[in-house]
Parts: C-alpha cells; sequence; structure tokens
C-alpha cells in the first residue's frame, strides 16, 4: 500500500478488533465511569505477543492524519448530537472543531512507541505509551463506539512497523440512538434472534424503534422500486435482497435515512462488505477494495479489485453520498 508516495508492504493484519473503552479516553470524552488510564487492552497476550513483538515489546507505530481528519468527519454527527451522556456533552460542538484544528497542527505521519505491560499479570495484554501521538487517540476517541484496526507493514528499508488507524462503529452509535429491536410474545420479550430479553406484559416497541422499523421499511420500498436486484450479482430475489445505506443509518437526518438515492440494493456479502467499509464504489461504477483484509480472503470470497458493474446505479446524488462512504465509512 502507499504511504506518503512510498509503497509499503503489507505484512499482516492483526485480527482482533481493539475497542476502545471508557476508562482509555480523556475527562471530557468519558461516560462518567472511567479512570483516565492511558493503558489500552489490546486482546490476549499471546495474540498481542504473536503479533507487536515478544514479550516486553516496544512496538513502532504510526497514524496518519487524513485517517485523524476521516475519523473527526466520520464522527462529527456523534460531537453534534450525543448519543451517549459524555461527561463534556454540553461542549462537544467546540470540542469538534478544536480537535480539528488539533490534528491540522499534526504533521502528516504520527509516530509513537506502543510498549508492552508486562507488569500485567494474567491472559490479557495491555498496551501503553508517553508518546504524543498515542495521547492524541485518547484526546479524539469516543469510547464504546470508537475502535482501532492494526497492521504491520514492512517499509522501503525493510523496518517493520505498525499502521493504526481509529474508526467510528455505526452500527453501536444506532444501538445507542434507538435500543436493539425486540418482539413481543405474550409475557415473553424477545430480541431479533428470538433470544428471550426479560419477562413482560404488555411491552411496547419504543417510539424511535417504531420509527426506525418504519422508516427502514419506506427506504427499502422506494428502493426497490429503482431498482429491484443487485447489480454485482444480479440476483433478483427480494428475500435475497438487503437496502444498504451509502450513508450510515446512524448519522443520516431524516431525509437522508429514507432516501433511495442513498442506497444499493445487495446481496448479503456485498452489504456486509458495503456496510463494514471492506469495500467502495467509484463515480465511474468500479469496485474498490479495502487493504484492511487480506488478498487470500478476498479472493476465498471471490471479490476482485476494481471490477466494473454496468448495473450499479449511479447519480449526481448518489455520488454526494458515496464521497461521504469512501471518506467516513471505507476503510482506505
Amino acid at each position: 500500500m502507499k504511504i506518503l508516495d512510498e509503497n509499503w508492504d503489507v505484512k499482516e493484519i492483526y485480527d482482533s478488533v481493539i475497542t476502545v473503552p471508557d476508562c482509555f479516553v480523556v475527562n471530557k470524552n468519558q461516560l462518567g465511569t472511567g479512570h483516565g488510564e492511558a493503558k489500552l487492552y489490546i486482546g490476549s497476550k499471546e495474540a498481542m505477543r504473536n503479533f507487536f513483538g515478544s514479550e516486553g515489546f516496544s512496538a513502532k507505530c504510526f497514524m496518519l492524519k487524513k485517517d485523524l481528519l476521516d475519523y473527526l468527519t466520520a464522527v462529527k454527527s456523534e460531537y453534534f448530537s450525543p448519543s451517549q451522556n459524555y461527561v463534556g456533552k454540553n461542549t462537544f460542538k467546540d470540542l469538534w472543531n478544536e480537535r480539528v484544528v488539533l490534528v491540522n497542527n499534526l504533521d502528516d505521519i504520527i509516530w509513537f512507541e506502543a510498549n508492552d505491560q508486562t507488569q500485567i499479570r494474567g491472559p490479557r495484554g495491555y498496551v501503553n505509551s508517553t508518546d504524543d501521538g498515542y495521547k492524541i487517540i485518547r484526546t479524539l476517541a469516543l469510547p464504546l463506539i470508537s475502535y482501532i484496526s492494526s497492521m504491520m507493514l514492512v517499509r522501503p528499508n525493510n523496518e517493520i512497523v505498525f499502521y493504526w488507524k481509529l474508526f467510528v462503529d455505526f452500527d453501536a452509535i444506532a444501538e445507542k440512538k434507538n435500543g436493539p429491536l425486540v418482539f413481543n410474545y405474550g409475557k415473553k420479550t424477545l430480541d431479533e434472534n428470538g433470544e428471550v430479553v426479560e419477562e413482560r406484559k404488555n411491552q411496547k416497541l419504543s417510539e424511535e424503534s417504531n420509527n426506525a422499523r418504519q422508516g427502514q421499511g419506506k427506504f427499502r420500498d422506494k428502493l426497490l422500486e429503482e431498482c429491484p436486484f443487485c447489480p454485482i450479482t444480479m440476483c433478483t430475489e427480494e428475500k435475497l435482497l438487503i437496502a444498504s445505506h451509502i450513508k450510515p443509518w446512524a448519522v443520516s437526518n431524516e431525509k437522508e435515512k429514507i432516501d433511495p438515492k442513498n442506497g444499493f440494493m445487495l446481496s448479503p456479502l456485498y452489504d456486509k462488505l458495503f456496510d463494514k467499509g471492506f469495500i467502495t464504489f467509484t463515480n465511474d461504477k468500479h469496485m474498490i477494495l479495502s487493504n484492511w483484509i487480506s488478498n487470500k480472503n478476498y479472493e476465498r470470497l471471490g471479490v476482485v479489485n476494481n471490477s466494473y458493474y454496468q448495473m450499479l446505479p449511479i447519480d449526481d446524488k448518489r455520488i454526494e453520498y458515496l464521497e461521504y462512504h469512501r471518506t467516513s465509512v471505507f476503510k482506505g
């Protein structure tokens, strides 16, 4: 992959997603339960050390200024309309602007060392750092709706380094805004997987969940009228088609949530890849693949970079939504 006009080889992608916990972020970002600890849980010690280095490692890591700006763009709606009760939420609009200025003043590449916390007993692996680059993550990241992915790269001089990228979990935002959908069957309340949530009488879906379900239905119906098939697989079986938002539902306004131009009808595999940001599309109907899935797995899935899909419905309005997807959702 190209980093600042140099070709760096992707050696390995860390299997675990690193969820940003409340205890890790700065005070204003916290939900009131965190302790402001700088150490970060990475995964099991075995997995962490297999990836970052043997016991006692000090891994050379970096982030990109462009990625941090993209993260702030993606999370802007959360700063302006919080789904969680952040300690500093009354100042979040100003904080967002301040943090954009902060990131714009950083170098294009931000280096830091991530150090193995060998003093912590047990199977859980943690890292920590006193470097300013590491502190930037704690300053920008919002807990529970943000996560970090890491990739091992080999620079042209054969140095091994670790690329960290901060992402937004749009599904987590949606759930915190509306809660998981639940369905009533007599005295038992079941979730969407059929599991018993709790025993209650005459429970009703929340107004927000009802509105969300109705909106999703309108969105799907309008999208099917416009494109009654998956433009990638050409599948026309409605039961197998998913109405995929281009700009995620969680960060769309009321009009965007039901705008059929903010969507594609996709088969399940492609819906999942698109929704999670592992694929996106260019304005001229080519599919672009993220570097955060290995080429071997793309081969197993039969997904090919730069494939052209003539039937992909692209128009001026969808191009606007796709610009958001490529910047804020796609794991480029």
